[in-house]
């Protein structure tokens, strides 16, 4: 089974995707927890380039084609070898953030995204996809209260990320695999809501 989480920066995803695979495995599941971009040693330099502040002359369709390269080692590498080997492999992000991210937010065109998406993953789409969704203004409050520096992906405007959260919603409305969660719960009632989803598939599966 392959299950992704998608959503803003600071929506939470990360720490509901520990949650998951910690209890996953207490069920004697086993588990392979992966981010993007990243993953392997070539998605790992991909990874610092794209979110490296420096880089900040990188055109729309060089980071289209650098997360869809770090995606595709990912796959290859990695998460067909373990979904193969009867793994449950949980993703923070998949295809879907570049469609939302590259082609919603940077105005790429769809049907350009669509196609490097499936070329990328082989055609690999996953069994569920959770969307946290959070406002923008949460975002900037959790971004403030984190007292990081914003990498280059994180220091995009407001209306960019008005323009991601809208594609994620649409993105929604057309994919039966996906979930979407209202991320300003607490954090243990979010784990609870994606813990009953994951086991109702999973005995749907059986």
């Amino acid at each position: 089974m392959l299950i992704t989480f998608e959503g803003l920066d600071y929506s939470g995803k990360s720490t509901q995707v520990q949650l998951l695979a910690d209890r996953l495995t207490l069920q004697d599941h086993h588990v392979l927890v992966l981010r993007e971009p990243g993953g392997t040693d070539i998605g790992e330099k991909i990874r610092k380039m794209l979110l490296d502040k420096n880089n900040d002359g990188m055109t729309e369709a060089s980071e289209l084609f650098l997360f869809s390269a770090s995606r595709s080692q990912l796959i290859q590498e990695v998460v067909r070898p373990a979904l193969d080997g009867g793994m449950v492999v949980i993703c923070d992000r998949y295809y879907d953030s570049t469609t939302a991210y590259q082609g919603f937010g940077r105005g790429i065109p769809l049907e350009v995204i669509n196609a490097i998406n499936k070329y990328a993953t082989g055609g690999l789409v996953p069994d569920v996809t959770f969307f946290l969704d959070i406002p923008i203004r949460e975002i900037e409050k959790r971004m403030h209260s984190a007292k990081k520096n914003k990498d280059r992906m994180e220091s995009n405007s407001i209306e960019f990320y008005e323009r991601v959260r809208n594609g994620f919603l649409q993105i929604a409305k057309t994919e039966s695999r996906y979930c979407v969660i209202d991320g300003l719960q607490p954090i243990d009632d979010l784990h609870e809501l994606i813990w009953q989803h994951i086991t109702d598939t999973l005995m749907t599966q059986k």
